[in-house]
């Protein structure tokens, strides 16, 4: 009795550690990884310190100008002749006429605003490209995964083909033909592999990953679902919610505020001062004069005889007008970019249903009837070949198109200055990032054989099987 209960003790512990070690696994998640893009991107940190110094400008547009304090002292051979001696001290201070330091935190206020909507724009600009960067990633596991299968069909078929070959069904040409396909397939492989890690990483840098860390697995498929939208509604979207065209109007405003602080420029800047003198004895024999105090006050008015140059004054007037045009100009910008998204968007919306009305099957089919009829031997191996490279160029290009159909979709809210999560990525499937099982690394191990002999044929070899992709 003892024992039976020791070894469920042990039992259980060991589904724990189990179950402990499965959810230790980092599953990165589209919303996970675009938080990550928002806390940790480097550049957009560097941005944000934009607003920091604009927001650090305003508040020293506000300072008063400082006053001014003179002390004097002069001696007037008072050793020697007795004259005696002096000292005076002043304090003068300048007013600013004109509202010189309200227009100049108006143009403070005014590039801050403009500071933070640059600062939306950007964030706004590399959301958009981190999801497309995630939606790469996903595109480029579907298309290592095509190859994959495509590379063990044919390897398969190549084994198949070399025991024909033995038994005398087959020529020697036709098992050397599905062979070289096969390693040809495997280089494909390859090359698709160094693909999706070239995407992992740029993962890791939207993500601002100093480590280089790749998380256990990547959440995610591409999958269609069309969003019907109304291009005029769209226009008028874009041109109330775009942060660039904000930008716009505050750089407007700004030129505006710096036009105000032209005119005020040309305003007199009035001094005034107060001050006291102190004259000491003087007791020379010859001109002899009592100790005495005074005290001095004046005012100081500039002539401002370059108030007749009005080249200040002009460029900032030629500023607003130009800045009025620029705006126009973003405005009509929007406008045309939404118009050639959304029909991007609409096109790709029709490729994806000419996919999805049977041609995917159709190819599927035809592949399984050429391959069933040529291990009969009622077809020959090029049209087998024929036959899969129809399927694998049907598969990737309905991949890519896919992908194309939900990059146009990000493209036409990113234009529009919307955004959601929808309609981009299902959760419905967990792609495992496990070097250990990639071709790639294992065929690059010297401790197995990267081919095998049969026949004389040499063929080829994957040491792994494909890991099974599991669905949440």
């Amino acid at each position: 009795m003892k024992n039976i209960k020791s070894i469920i003790t042990i039992i259980f512990l060991l589904c724990s550690v189990i179950t402990t070690s499965a959810q230790e696994k980092h599953v990165l998640t589209l919303e996970q990884y675009l938080e990550n893009v928002k806390n940790n991107n480097i550049n957009y940190l560097i941005e944000q310190y934009n607003v920091e110094i604009a927001d650090a400008n305003l508040k020293a547009a506000g300072v008063f100008p400082d006053p001014e304090l003179s002390i004097n002292y002069g001696n007037n051979q008072n050793w020697n002749m007795q004259m005696g001696y002096g000292i005076d001290a002043e304090m003068s201070y300048t007013f600013n006429l004109g509202g010189k330091r309200k227009a100049q935190m108006r143009v403070a206020k005014s590039g801050k605003e403009v500071t933070e909507a640059l600062l939306e724009d950007y964030f706004r600009n590399l959301r958009a490209d981190a999801t497309i960067a995630y939606l790469t990633t996903l595109k480029q596991s579907k298309m290592y995964e095509i190859q994959q299968l495509s590379y063990l069909r044919m390897l398969e078929l190549a084994k198949a083909d070399s025991i024909r070959y033995r038994l005398g069904a087959i020529a020697e040409v036709d098992a050397r033909q599905s062979k070289l396909e096969a390693a040809s397939m495997l280089n494909e492989v390859f090359s698709s592999e160094a693909d999706l890690q070239e995407v992992l990483v740029q993962l890791l840098l939207f993500q601002g990953n100093k480590n280089m860390e790749m998380p256990d697995s990547i959440a995610g498929e591409l999958f269609y679902s069309k969003r019907n939208f109304d291009l005029q509604q769209l226009i008028i979207l874009a041109q109330n919610n775009r942060t660039d065209l904000q930008a716009a109007i505050k750089s407007r405003e700004m030129s505006q505020n710096n036009l105000r602080l032209a005119k005020a420029n040309r305003a007199i800047d009035l001094g005034l001062s107060i001050g006291g003198n102190y004259s000491s004895e003087v007791r020379n024999e010859i001109a002899p004069a009592p100790a005495f105090k005074g005290i001095t006050a004046g005012i100081t008015i500039p002539l401002k005889f370059s108030a007749t140059n009005k080249g200040e004054l002009q460029a900032a007037q030629f500023a607003v007008k130009q800045s009025e045009l620029e705006y126009e100009a973003i405005e009509q910008q929007i406008a045309s970019e939404v118009v050639l998204a959304y029909n991007k968007y609409q096109i790709s919306c029709r490729q994806i249903e000419q996919f999805n009305s049977g041609m995917l099957d159709e190819a599927a089919f035809i592949l399984e009837k050429t391959v069933y009829s040529y291990e009969r031997g009622e077809t020959g191996i090029l049209e087998t070949l024929n036959a899969q490279r129809t399927y694998n160029d049907i598969q990737t290009t309905y991949t890519e198109t896919l992908y194309n159909c939900t990059v146009a979709l990000i493209e036409l809210e990113r234009v529009c200055g919307i955004w959601n999560n929808r309609d981009k990525v299902k959760n419905t499937r967990r792609w495992d990032i496990t070097y250990d099982n990639t071709i790639c690394s294992l065929v690059n191990n010297r401790q197995h054989p990267t081919t095998e002999k049969e026949d004389g044929i040499t063929f080829p070899v994957c040491h792994h099987k494909i890991k099974k992709r599991k669905q949440k």
